[in-house]
């Protein structure tokens, strides 16, 4: 009878409770700051980005609009998270209402997976300006590159959609997530409902928006390998000028949402708990920071529309 009546309280509670942060006292004035500096970088350098890219006519070209794609999906992703921590590390009691929680899942999953699907586009647009230079232009045209940025949104918003309210129609016997941020994985966990139907269509979703474009983005690369070694010199300094930001960038994702996916799955209750707080954000902080820095002092292009700005100022 006490553990019903704990389930019902628990299922009809409004509000979950975040149980990874913890007291840092007078720390969190020193925190917020930092927090807030990062957020204003992520957004300054993203936005500054973007704004290169669309005010200058020699980088209205795929790979840049693309680019600016990534720029604004990680605006979207920082925002859902940045402004939500903020408040959390100032505050002395670290809940969230269920609609917030949920709204938080869907925009920050919904992050994960434009960026996933727009990094294997990246990789097939390097593919064909690489290995099909002469045919590039007429089969990546500008209707194909709209519809492929469309295609990957549509795709992003609807699988996201369908798991969430899967999540949200489970009855809920706990309300503390043993995190700083609300995600899937953490509320199925609080569930003591059959989540057989949510087990398998996160294996199909992970087989659909994980495995095949790693498969697709390890195919395209190993193409782009082939022919630099066989071609040019001139093809090399191009493969390599333009694939090494691109390439740094997927390794740098695919190891932050490792780092998150292990500590969810596993048992790390050795790991000091500032270390998993900072792994399970650095996919959401590091990404949108590490992008812009690496693109913006990497292709050459953008190097040279710089140097013009900077000149033009200084006259």
């Amino acid at each position: 009878m006490e553990l019903l009546e704990m389930m019902l309280n628990s299922t009809l509670a409004p509000y979950l409770i975040l149980g990874a942060y913890f007291d840092t006292k007078q720390l969190k004035y020193l925190l917020f700051p930092i927090v807030l500096c990062m957020y204003i970088l992520i957004v300054g350098s993203n936005v500054l980005l973007s704004a290169v890219i669309g005010f200058s006519r020699s980088l209205h070209e795929p790979m840049y609009v693309f680019l600016c794609a990534l720029c604004a999906n990680q605006l979207f992703g920082s925002t859902s998270l940045f402004p939500f921590l903020l408040l959390q590390i100032l505050s002395d009691v670290h809940t969230i209402s269920v609609p917030f929680c949920f709204l938080q899942v869907y925009c920050l999953h919904t992050y994960l997976s434009v960026e996933f699907f727009n990094l294997t586009i990246m990789s097939y647009d390097r593919y064909l300006a690489i290995c099909h230079p002469l045919q590039y232009h007429s089969l990546m045209t500008v209707r194909k590159v709209a519809a492929l940025i469309v295609a990957e949104c549509v795709t992003a918003f609807i699988g996201v959609s369908i798991f969430t309210s899967m999540s949200f129609s489970l009855q809920r016997c706990r309300n503390v997530i043993d995190k700083v941020f609300c995600n899937n994985y953490s509320i199925v966990q609080l569930t003591c409902s059959d989540t057989t139907g949510n087990n398998i269509y996160g294996l199909v979703s992970t087989v659909v928006g994980v495995v095949c474009p790693v498969i697709f983005i390890f195919y395209t690369y190993m193409k782009i390998l082939k022919v630099c070694y066989y071609g040019t010199k001139q093809t090399q300094q191009k493969a390599v000028s333009t694939c090494t930001p691109h390439l740094a960038s997927i390794i740098n994702f695919f190891f932050g949402v490792c780092f998150d996916t292990l500590q969810s799955r596993f048992n790390t209750n050795h790991v000091p708990n500032i270390v998993k707080i900072l792994l399970s954000l650095y996919f959401l902080t590091c990404q949108p920071l590490f992008n812009p820095v690496m693109y913006g002092l990497n292709l050459s292009k953008i190097q040279q529309t710089w140097k013009k700005l900077f000149s033009v100022q200084r006259r």
